[in-house]
């Protein structure tokens, strides 16, 4: 089990304000469901998060569409929906909202035409709900629903996550429970013996650096996509291990 811990005294940080404002207007799409009812199917997925459960994600999660997704940036996102009921009063649930995070890729099914089965075929803005989050807005019989949506700031519990995985050289950073904008476009890290080094994207939310860092302290300076970045020092200590997780300050 990975070890969480606190960032200490000696973890100082500012944060600098928003360079811009995530567009929170309206938007049309549809949504479906899928994971079964305890959304067990949903784990794991293209943002890399794992057991959506232990991180904090829970059950109202989604999986984007090719327009949504972004190759893996809007990993993170946080999305308030609610059902057309207007377009659709047979299937929505009329007055309730539901907010879910980007956790999931809905590839394309280019065999399916787009209004037929091939819901998340480019240029469609669609959202695969986890069947719980989907059955607060929607009737399960019902399958595909119109809905409204519009990205809203994430309200996390505690700091930002770095769970440190790789081996020496390759240090493969997951980044979980990001509050504010949710998603993350930049990470640096610094060893206690090195300088500021930017990390580069592998997949979904997993930042690495080919440098050694072992037996060095580490700090991590971590920007979204409204611009704001929080720099959280000496997280996690000298003595860090892969497969550990350290807690530091929220954006």
């Amino acid at each position: 089990m990975a070890l969480v811990q606190l960032a200490s005294v000696l973890c100082f940080w500012w944060i600098v304000g928003a360079a811009y404002a995530i567009d929170s207007s309206w938007q049309s799409a549809h949504a479906t469901l899928y994971g079964g009812s305890d959304a067990s199917g949903t784990m794991g997925g293209a943002c890399g998060y794992g057991n959506l459960y232990s991180q904090g994600y829970g059950t109202n999660t989604a999986a984007l569409s090719t327009a949504l997704f972004n190759n893996g940036l809007t990993c993170g996102a946080c999305y308030e929906m609610k059902c057309n009921e207007e377009t659709d009063p047979q299937w929505c649930l009329p007055g309730r909202t539901v907010t879910v995070t980007a956790t999931n890729f809905c590839p394309p099914n280019y065999a399916l035409p787009n209004d037929n089965g091939g819901w998340c075929n480019p240029p469609l803005q669609h959202f695969d709900m986890a069947q719980p989050a989907f059955q607060q807005i929607g009737i399960y019989k019902g399958g595909i629903v119109p809905i409204m949506f519009r990205r809203v700031p994430c309200a996390r519990k505690g700091g930002v996550r770095f769970t440190i995985n790789g081996f020496s050289y390759f240090n493969l950073v997951l980044i979980t429970n990001v509050g504010g904008a949710g998603d993350v476009e930049a990470v640096s890290i610094k060893g206690s013996n090195t300088g500021w080094q930017e990390m580069s994207r592998n997949w979904g939310q997993n930042w690495q650096s080919n440098s050694y860092l072992n037996g060095q302290s580490l700090s991590f300076r971590v920007t979204t996509s409204d611009g704001r970045t929080v720099t959280s020092y000496n997280v996690a200590p000298a003595n860090w291990q892969f497969g550990q997780t350290f807690e530091g300050l929220q954006i």
